[in-house]
C-alpha cells in the first residue's frame, strides 16, 4: 500500500459527505429538495419533487457511507478499490447528468455545481492511488 493514511482520509471525507447528504435526503427529503445546498438551492431547479426518489437517494448515500467507513477503518486493497470504484461510478454518472442539465442555472451557480460534483472524484481517486498496484509474487520459474 502506498499510503494507508491517504486512503483513510480520502475515504473518511467521502463518508462524511455521504452521511450528510444521505441523512438529509432520507430523513428530510422535502428540505433536501427545497434547500440543498443551503446557500444556492440547486436541487429544486430540477423539478418535480418526488419524495420516494429523494428518500431512496438518501438511502443510497447512507449505504455508501457505511461501505466507505468500513473501508476507511480497515483499508484492505480490495475493499478500498470496491468502495472507491463504486463511488466513482455513481459520481461520474451524477456529474454527467448535471453537466448536461444546466438550464435554469446562472453561470456562477452552474460552474459551482459542476466544480462541487467534480471535486468528489478526487478523494475516491486518491484512495485508489493510495492502495497501489497489486503485488505479485515471483513465479517459481523466475526465482
Amino acid at each position: 500500500m502506498r499510503s494507508r493514511p491517504a486512503a483513510r482520509i480520502s475515504l473518511g471525507l467521502l463518508c462524511v459527505n455521504c452521511l450528510a447528504l444521505g441523512a438529509l435526503a432520507a430523513f428530510a427529503p422535502r428540505t433536501f429538495f427545497d434547500d440543498f445546498p443551503f446557500i444556492a438551492h440547486w436541487v429544486e431547479r430540477l423539478p418535480p419533487y418526488n419524495q420516494h426518489l429523494v428518500s431512496d437517494v438518501g438511502g443510497l448515500y447512507l449505504g455508501f457511507a457505511v461501505i466507505l467507513a468500513w473501508a476507511a477503518w480497515r483499508p484492505g486493497r480490495e475493499l478500498v478499490l470496491a468502495a472507491s470504484t463504486g463511488f466513482l461510478t455513481v459520481a461520474v454518472l451524477h456529474l454527467g447528468f448535471h453537466a448536461s442539465h444546466l438550464e435554469g442555472f446562472g453561470t456562477a451557480d452552474g460552474a459551482a455545481e459542476i466544480l462541487a460534483l467534480a471535486s468528489l472524484l478526487v478523494p475516491a481517486s486518491v484512495a485508489i492511488w493510495a492502495v497501489g498496484p497489486r503485488r505479485t509474487e515471483p513465479s517459481p520459474s523466475t526465482v
